[in-house]
C-alpha cells in the first residue's frame, strides 16, 4: 500500500485528485480540520468551497457534512480543480519590487496606484500588475490564479505592501495581519506630516470607527456603540515652525493595534492634527497653509495627497519561519516637503 498519510495522487483533465486515509491521531476529528492538516497548502476556507462543491467524497459517495467526523481507516478523495485564470486583465505596470519568493512579493508602492479594481478604477491597479508580473507562478488563491491581498494602502499612500502568490503563504500572512502584532510576528509603522505639533511627544488615539451615515465613502468616529475598535500610536520624531516661530506641523511614527479603514487619517484628523495635503478629513485646514514659508507652501500644493507612507515593514515568512523586515525611505514629494517645512531647501 501507499504511504497512508497520501495514498495517491493523479492529474486529471487539470486537476488533482488526492486520497486520503484516516490515521489513528486523526480519528474523530472534524472533516474540515482533518483535510487542512493533510492538505497544507490551501486554507481551511478553501477546503470548506471544495466540501460545498462536491469535490470530496468517501467510498465514491460526495461528502457535504463539514462539521462530521472522521472515523480511523476511512479514505477521502479530494478533487483539486486546476486554478481558474483570474477574470482581471494582467496590465504590464512598473513595480518597485522590495523582496520576491516563490511564496510572496513585497512592494514598495507608489502614489496614484490603487492595489485592487472598484469604483473609478477598474484597471491600471496593483493587483492588474502582480498578474502580469506573477503570471504562473501564481498557484490559486482561492482557486483563482490571483495575488493574495492581506491588508491595503489608500490609493495615494505610499510604502511598503506585502501579497501572497500561493493559498498557503496567503493563509499565514493573513493570520499575522488578524493579530495586528499582538503575538509578535508583525510589525509595521508609518510617517505622516501632520497639521500642528502633539502636546505630548508620544500618545495613544483609542477611538472606535464606522462609515459615515451621511457620505459612505467616509469613515468617521462612531457616536454608537456599533463602532469597530480602533487605537493607533503616535510618536513625534520633527517638529516645524512657522517663519515667526509658532508650531506648524509634524512629522510623526505611527502604529496601528488595529487596521481599519482611513484608521490614521480619521484617528488624527479627530485629535486636531489632520495630515497635510489630505483632500478629504484636512480639508478644513487648507487655510493653516498660509502660516507655512512661500516655499513650503509650493511644496505642499504639488504634493496632491495625504501625507502619509508605509515606511516599516517585517513579519515572519509564512513558509519558512523566517523573521523578514523591510524599510522604505520616504517618497520624493514627502522627502521635498519636510526639507521645506524645516526650511532646508
Amino acid at each position: 500500500m501507499a504511504n497512508r498519510r497520501t495514498q495517491g495522487a493523479e492529474i486529471s483533465k487539470g486537476a488533482t485528485r488526492l486520497a486520503l486515509e484516516v490515521g489513528v491521531v486523526e480519528a474523530g476529528q472534524r472533516l474540515d480540520r482533518f483535510l487542512a492538516g493533510r492538505i497544507s497548502k490551501l486554507s481551511r476556507s478553501r477546503l470548506q468551497a471544495l466540501v460545498r462543491s462536491g469535490e470530496v467524497s468517501r467510498n465514491d459517495t460526495v461528502v457535504v457534512n463539514l462539521s462530521g467526523k472522521v472515523k480511523l481507516g476511512e479514505v477521502y478523495e479530494v478533487r483539486l480543480p486546476a486554478p481558474e485564470p483570474a477574470r482581471i486583465a494582467p496590465q504590464q505596470i512598473p513595480l518597485a519590487i522590495t523582496y520576491e519568493d516563490a511564496h510572496l512579493i513585497v512592494i514598495d508602492k507608489p502614489k496614484g496606484l490603487a492595489v485592487h479594481p472598484g469604483p473609478g478604477h477598474a484597471s491600471g491597479t496593483l493587483v492588474n500588475a502582480l498578474i502580469a508580473h506573477c503570471g504562473g507562478s501564481l498557484s490559486g488563491i482561492g482557486g483563482v490564479q490571483r495575488p493574495g491581498i492581506v491588508h491595503r494602502l489608500d490609493k495615494d499612500t505610499t510604502g511598503l505592501l506585502v501579497v501572497a502568490k500561493t493559498d498557503r503563504a496567503h493563509r499565514g500572512l493573513a493570520e499575522q495581519f488578524a493579530s495586528h502584532g499582538v503575538d509578535g510576528k508583525l510589525q509595521r509603522s508609518y510617517r505622516a506630516l501632520v497639521w500642528g505639533v502633539p502636546a505630548r511627544p508620544r500618545g495613544r488615539v483609542d477611538a472606535a470607527l464606522s462609515r459615515s451615515t451621511t457620505n459612505r465613502t467616509k469613515i468617521t468616529v462612531a457616536r454608537t456603540p456599533n463602532g469597530r475598535h480602533a487605537v493607533t500610536h503616535y510618536e513625534l520624531l520633527e517638529a516645524f515652525c512657522t517663519p515667526e516661530g509658532k508650531p506648524a506641523a509634524s512629522l510623526l511614527r505611527l502604529t496601528l493595534e488595529t487596521g481599519r479603514t482611513h484608521q490614521i487619517r480619521v484617528h488624527m484628523a479627530h485629535v486636531g492634527h489632520p495630515l497635510l495635503g489630505d483632500p478629504v478629513y484636512g480639508a478644513g485646514f487648507k487655510s493653516s497653509a498660509r502660516r507655512l514659508s512661500l516655499t513650503a507652501q509650493a511644496v505642499l500644493q504639488r504634493l496632491e495627497r495625504q501625507a502619509l507612507h508605509a515606511a516599516e515593514l517585517g513579519f515572519e515568512h509564512p513558509i519558512s519561519g523566517k523573521r523578514l523586515r523591510f524599510t522604505s525611505a520616504l517618497p520624493p514629494d514627502m522627502a521635498e516637503l519636510v526639507s521645506a517645512l524645516a526650511d532646508r531647501l
